[in-house]
């Protein structure tokens, strides 16, 4: 059974009337925080059967920081159970098997120009603006944590930008808490119906963009796309929105950015993520993704 989100954040962190647990929380979160990607790396021989001490290294940075770039020895072997093996040593099993999957509920994100895929812009060579996975998601079918894994990385460009996505939060609420409570209303964001999605039309989809888990951790759900989105009408979301914008846009010490190479892979609790054109070489660019409506476990 997947757990629903609520907004409810009562004894957490992320209770707006309880600042004092989020000022221990925030000092703790900030405190020896990495200052460049290279931190985020560990490197490994084979991301399908880790050793404890490689298992042991890629969960103290999803720890702290909510995601892990793993390097491993594996190259460009084009095997797709790198993606599902990984995912089950961290207690990631629910895949979510959505539209554009393969049969295996994992994505190959190449450039694809067939009826299921044409027109979604992760299988084209476009730039992909800020956002979490699956914010169009229903409510019991959020996610909360995903894979990439690279085979083949195209000639040039396709590099991402991450962000934590508790640090959006902490840059939030410390400009100002009530931007955060904009943010958690329960009718904060709308992505609208997409009729024309083949076999699988899909309903509009309305809910917070900051919110707590049960197991009482932070989640978000985000677009920065400025078409197809509908956000609360109010002057308070409308000045939250743009102070989300202007953070996600502006460099920042928790700002990472970086390209993935063969063999090289992000294991993450679905923080903010984009994507830079890029150009296919002799070899396409060809990265393998799930997404998870787990949560790495032990984070």
């Amino acid at each position: 059974m997947i757990e629903p989100l609520t907004l409810s954040a009562d004894g957490s962190p992320f209770d707006l009337e309880d600042p004092d647990r989020y000022a221990a929380w925030r000092d703790a979160k900030l405190r020896d925080y990495p200052e460049h990607l290279a931190q985020l790396v560990v490197e490994i021989a084979d991301p399908r059967e880790l050793t404890a001490a490689e298992h042991r290294a890629i969960l103290d940075r999803c720890r702290k920081t909510n995601m892990a770039i793993y390097a491993s020895r594996i190259g460009n072997d084009p095997a797709k159970d790198s993606v599902r093996r990984l995912g089950l040593q961290f207690g990631l099993q629910r895949l979510d098997d959505n539209l554009g999957a393969d049969e295996d509920a994992i994505s190959s994100i190449t450039v694809q120009s067939d009826a299921l895929h044409q027109g979604y812009i992760p299988y084209t060579n476009r730039p992909i603006a800020w956002h979490t996975d699956g914010y169009y998601n229903a409510p019991d079918r959020q996610i909360h944590a995903m894979v990439l894994h690279c085979v083949s990385p195209g000639a040039s460009g396709g590099s991402n930008d991450l962000l934590d996505h508790e640090i959006a939060y902490i840059l939030l609420r410390d400009q100002s808490p009530e931007y955060v409570r904009a943010l958690m209303h329960p009718e904060a964001m709308t992505i609208p119906a997409n009729p024309h999605e083949p076999g699988a039309e899909r309903p509009a989809r309305t809910g917070p963009v900051f919110s707590a888990h049960p197991s009482g951790h932070l989640h978000m759900r985000y677009t920065d796309r400025s078409r197809s989105i509908a956000w609360h009408d109010d002057p308070l979301t409308q000045a939250a929105v743009e102070a989300l914008k202007t953070i996600l846009h502006q460099p920042s010490p928790w700002h990472f950015q970086g390209r993935l190479e063969a063999g090289q892979g992000l294991i993450a609790n679905n923080v903010l993520h984009t994507r830079t054109t890029f150009t296919d070489g002799p070899e396409p660019r060809l990265l393998y993704r799930g997404r998870y409506y787990d949560r790495i476990q032990g984070t």
